[in-house]
């Protein structure tokens, strides 16, 4: 765990360190490499993120998913089950908030869940990546739990939703992380520069 922590707190230091320009080109760089994607076509429903602690950006994507009547849905701490996630409808009228981490999120409304199952593509957050498809988050297991099901199907060879897709800047790759048995790596994560593929 402590290796772990480490790497947490060296790669957010680096992402700290990204310039508002950078930042800003980065983000309008992974936007057009998204919307690129084979897997993006005819998709109707995604999951994604509001950018915090130094993330890309994410809103010049969700504004392109508006402009081309995908729909967008926002993970929300759920309110009873502990460190888990439920997924609420996105507009550009949504009602937000911040949660305890400060992460700005739509205010809960049960007529706006949408379960994890019914979403094309989740488009995680992370704070570090290797070459082998692992991810690690912040700690807190949120999307571990989220996609324990997907990953279950997936190791049974069952054709499955959601596809997972992680989100990062370039300078997020390290050269291993060090994994726990909870721990759900990723088929494909997308830089500005680079997507990868990984056999999980």
């Amino acid at each position: 765990m402590e290796k772990r922590d480490t790497i947490r707190q060296e790669v957010r230091h680096r992402r700290s360190e990204i310039n508002a320009l950078h930042q800003h080109e980065q983000s309008l760089l992974l936007c057009k490499k998204l919307i690129n994607q084979q897997v993006l076509k005819n998709i109707k429903k995604i999951a994604i993120y509001l950018a915090n602690d130094g993330e890309l950006n994410t809103q010049p994507f969700i504004n392109w998913c508006w402009e081309n009547n995908i729909a967008v849905y926002l993970p929300v701490i759920h309110p009873f089950s502990k460190g888990n996630l439920l997924f609420l409808h996105y507009t550009e009228t949504s009602a937000l908030i911040k949660n305890k981490y400060g992460i700005l999120e739509p205010k809960l409304d049960v007529r706006h869940i949408i379960t994890v199952a019914n979403l094309d593509i989740i488009f995680t957050p992370l704070v570090a990546f290797d070459r082998y498809g692992n991810r690690l988050g912040m700690g807190g297991g949120f999307y571990d739990r989220t996609l324990a099901t997907w990953y279950a199907q997936y190791k049974q060879n069952q054709q499955t939703k959601p596809l997972p897709i992680g989100l990062a800047h370039d300078c997020q790759k390290v050269e291993k992380i060090p994994c726990e048995i909870w721990d759900i790596p990723l088929l494909k994560i997308i830089t500005p520069t680079t997507s990868y593929h990984f056999d999980i």
